[in-house]
Order: C-alpha cells, then sequence, then structure tokens
C-alpha cells in the first residue's frame, strides 16, 4: 500500500503501487508473501535490490535497499504558522492514541490552536482499536465510529467512541482511560484530515 516513513524502502524511493518483480534478481511471479519476505529480510546493514514496476514508466526500477532494524515513530507534531497544529499518523499501533494525547497537549500547552490538520497521507493502517481511539479523541462521546456488515449476524458489528470499544485488547494498562484527559479543544477547532492513496484500513477509519 505505501511505504511506512523512516524505513528503509521509504528511504530508498518506493512509492504507493509499487510492484515488486523481482527481488535480488529472482522473479516474485508463483511466490508467495512469506518467500518474498524470507528472501526480503536479512541482517542490518546489508544490501537488497528490488526491481520495481511504477505506473506511468515504461522501464522497470532498480532500487538497492540497505536493511535495517525498524522503529516506528507512530505519531508526530508541530505547530504551523498562524497558530494551526499538525499531527501526523505514520501508522496505527498500540501507543499511537496515548502519543497523540500528549502530542496534542502539547501543541496547546501555551494556548489552543485555531485549527488542526491530522496527516494521514501514505498511513497504511494498522491496529482497529488504535483507529476507534485516535477517531474518539475528536468525536463526541457514544458516537457511531465504524461498522461492519457480513453475510452472518456475528460479522455484525458497531464500533462507538467510548473506552469498552477502544480498550478491549488494550495492553499497556486496561484500567485506564488513555482519552479522559485529552484536550477539550481538540473536540471543537476546525480540523482537515488528509489522506490520500496511500492512506488504507484503519486510515480510512
Amino acid at each position: 500500500i505505501s511505504p511506512i516513513e523512516d524505513t528503509p524502502a521509504f528511504r530508498a524511493g518506493i512509492l504507493a503501487g509499487d510492484l515488486i518483480t523481482h527481488i535480488d534478481g529472482k522473479p516474485t511471479k508463483g511466490m508467495t508473501l512469506s518467500e518474498a519476505i524470507k528472501l526480503m529480510r536479512g541482517e542490518p546493514q546489508t544490501s537488497i535490490v528490488l526491481t520495481i514496476s511504477r505506473a506511468g514508466r515504461d522501464k522497470p526500477l532498480e532500487l538497492t535497499i540497505v536493511r535495517d532494524i525498524i522503529k516506528v515513530r507512530s505519531v508526530r507534531s508541530k505547530m504551523l504558522p498562524n497558530d494551526i497544529g499538525y499531527v501526523r499518523i505514520a501508522q496505527f499501533q498500540e501507543r499511537t492514541a496515548p502519543d497523540l494525547v500528549r502530542h496534542l497537549r502539547e501543541l496547546g500547552a501555551e494556548k489552543p490552536p485555531k485549527a488542526l490538520i491530522l496527516d494521514l497521507r501514505n498511513d497504511p493502517g494498522g491496529l482497529l482499536d488504535s483507529a476507534i481511539a485516535v477517531s474518539s479523541a475528536f468525536l463526541p462521546p457514544n458516537v457511531l465510529v465504524v461498522s461492519t456488515k457480513g453475510r452472518i449476524p456475528s460479522a455484525n458489528r458497531e464500533y462507538h467512541a467510548k473506552p469498552a470499544d477502544y480498550l478491549r485488547n488494550y495492553m499497556i494498562s486496561s484500567e485506564e482511560d488513555y482519552l479522559a484527559d485529552v484536550v477539550g479543544w481538540a473536540k471543537t477547532v476546525p480540523m482537515v484530515v488528509l489522506v490520500n492513496v496511500g492512506s488504507a484500513s484503519a486510515s480510512e477509519i
């Protein structure tokens, strides 16, 4: 879907929609996902060459990627001119919502922003509970966030902006609602959400 920020693939120039046709010269056609992953994984600081087919380009691209230990920083934030807060979520992980709350508090430490930008571009998704929690930080309590419908009754689910729905599988401190202290302005300031073709799964929620 898209490379995660600050990872070897991102630094090498892999883009959303790229198709990997060869791994170190070996064709990926007919290869299972687990086989491809096994070939791509390796010791940190070793290299691998991926051959990429990219829409709009006649010839394939060869990109050299230097493997590394991947640690994803889920949330970043900064103040933009005219008192506009900017929050970037790279991926929805277990700590994303608590980190979001901390970033919002830091953004409004001196005075609340006049508006907020939530940037989900090229965010490939992640944990469902995290997406519900992030949504709940900006929504009124108990409103419907997302629902699923299927052919059997057990597939029909509704998830609301309430602790029972976003703390279901929370492993850090299941007794504590980390959204209880979310800053009030987060639910009232004008807000823009940025998405693109690389925003998938949890980002769509």
